[in-house]
């Protein structure tokens, strides 16, 4: 560990602006390590479903699907639509984010409770993964990575696809990119869950402010970060960029309560689970859909993608367990 940055706990104790509980828990908790609070979310994003409100009502999938197997009959009846080739959704196999989610549903912990191996091969991921392949098997979703796919706007508002995973970020790519005729007929939706405990966990993501441990003015520096932290600010600062409030009270604001494509947000930050703290998860994140690709492609079965995937993460992670053993043996 570096020790860069300051514990900030002494410094959230006296403050009389900064309180957990006006924070979403599962964004709060990307900032703690080893139970210490290193960082204040500034602002944050998951990830839920953008769909077209007209084709899944053609399809009979009204409200939004709220179980898989619901969701996966949906896909079935949107792909069965008239009008021409389609697909349900678009899960681009290039990003990530889609398998770990639906792993996270499952109750899957991706890496051993120490951070030092790899869990891909355990039952509970190993369900999701089946779950995330059949949605390709059965042609549901395109076989195409985000570069094959071109002007994913254009696309969804001709109907190509129905539904999309992604983040806050595109709110507003969709609705500067969409034409005229595509803006009154897409929704947002929280996740499905794999039962009834609706809605399903998705990422806990966003940026979060910290303080330098070696600061000369750690005091001034406080102050800016409580300053960001104000919900009016707060607010500002989305009327600004779109980058959704970290404040939970922030979003009472007409702003954000009265829009309904951003409410499917709010009830998804109530549900997210932060990724491994480890330095070598965004080279996991890359192998893991590299591996993920040979299942889609058919080139070789779940159980040898998740297999070579653990092996590859294992490998990833020796450093780790080799500094853990001289730090154990000290």
């Amino acid at each position: 560990m570096l020790d860069a940055a300051e514990p900030l706990d002494p410094w959230l104790q006296s403050s009389s602006v900064i309180r957990r509980d006006d924070y979403f828990g599962g964004v709060w908790e990307t900032n703690l390590v080893d139970g210490r609070l290193y960082g204040v979310p500034w602002y944050v994003d998951t990830r839920v479903v953008f769909y077209r409100t007209d084709l899944l009502a053609a399809a009979g999938c009204e409200p939004f699907p709220r179980t898989w197997q619901a969701w996966l009959e949906c896909m079935r009846r949107v792909k069965a639509l008239p009008g021409g080739e389609r697909f349900a959704i678009l899960l681009p196999t290039d990003e990530w984010a889609q398998p770990v989610v639906l792993g996270l549903q499952q109750g899957a912990t991706l890496l051993t409770e120490d951070g030092s191996r790899a869990a891909f091969s355990s039952p509970e991921f190993a369900r999701a993964f089946d779950f995330y392949i059949q949605i390709f098997r059965e042609r549901l979703a395109p076989a195409l990575s985000t570069s094959q796919i071109g002007n994913v706007y254009q696309q969804f508002a001709e109907g190509r696809f129905a539904m999309y995973i992604t983040g806050p970020w595109n709110l507003g790519e969709f609705r500067h990119r969409l034409p005229p005729s595509a803006l009154a007929v897409w929704g947002t939706a929280p996740l499905p869950a794999p039962d009834e405990s609706w809605p399903g966990v998705s990422l806990a993501g966003g940026a979060s402010l910290v303080i330098f441990k070696s600061s000369e003015r750690k005091q001034a520096a406080w102050q800016v970060v409580e300053y960001l932290s104000r919900p009016e600010v707060q607010l500002e600062f989305y009327r600004l960029s779109g980058d959704l409030p970290a404040r939970v009270s922030a979003w009472r604001d007409p702003l954000l309560a009265d829009d309904p494509q951003v409410a499917a947000f709010f009830t998804q930050l109530g549900h997210v689970r932060p990724m491994p703290r480890v330095a070598e998860w965004e080279q996991i994140a890359t192998r893991l859909y590299e591996r993920a690709e040979e299942a889609i492609q058919g080139v070789a079965t779940n159980e040898q993608v998740l297999a070579g995937l653990d092996r590859d993460v294992d490998r990833f992670l020796a450093k780790r367990r080799w500094v853990r053993g001289l730090e154990e043996g000290s």
